[in-house]
């Protein structure tokens, strides 16, 4: 269930706030990306299918199996990273990524200290789009530019990652971290 991101939108008719918040972002110019994989895997096919073999077996082998690893690299480094769906319950956050939803990471609402809302997240500060790691920022998931998540866990580290309507999810992770308790349930937080 998604709801906008005002708080007293967000309550169905009885009052009480959802059982599950769920947002995404997408990422529509990695098409582009998948688009030249897919050149890629046909150009190995192609060569495989229509090439004399005579003229080289060794050379065209290694073009055939070097345009079908650098397709599949390519189709699966994008696809896995044009989207990402984040899932928050009454004790976990999911963030799982791409149409198959890996990589996925779980974490526990127990482990969070802190959720912020960050307007600008880009892939240029985290290096590029995808599962990143950076020593001075944590871990990341970015998808495209524009507003995300950081969290702080209760070891240390910080997890970040881009969604749609990231400020809703932020109020919706201090919610439930002030009904079971959690650090975040301070005031002024």
């Amino acid at each position: 269930m998604r709801y906008p991101p005002h708080d007293e939108a967000a309550r169905d008719d009885s009052g009480a706030h959802p059982e599950v918040w769920e947002g995404r972002a997408t990422n529509h110019a990695q098409w582009v990306l998948a688009l030249a994989g897919a050149a890629c895997l046909a150009l190995g096919i192609a060569l495989a299918v229509n090439s004399s073999w005579t003229s080289g077996v060794a050379a065209l082998a290694v073009s055939v199996v070097g345009c079908l690893l650098a397709g599949l690299l390519i189709l699966f480094g994008t696809l896995a990273f044009v989207s990402v769906a984040v899932r928050v319950d009454h004790d976990t956050l999911e963030v799982r990524c791409g149409h198959i939803g890996v990589p996925r990471r779980v974490i526990p609402l127990s482990h969070v200290v802190q959720a912020d809302f960050d307007p600008s997240v880009t892939p240029r500060h985290w290096g590029g789009y995808g599962y990143r790691w950076r020593p001075e920022m944590g871990t990341g998931v970015v998808v495209r530019r524009g507003e995300g998540v950081v969290l702080r866990l209760g070891d240390g580290r910080k997890f970040t990652f881009t969604v749609d309507e990231a400020e809703a999810a932020v109020r919706e992770i201090r919610r439930r971290l002030h009904l079971y308790g959690g650090p975040s349930a301070a005031p002024g937080t």
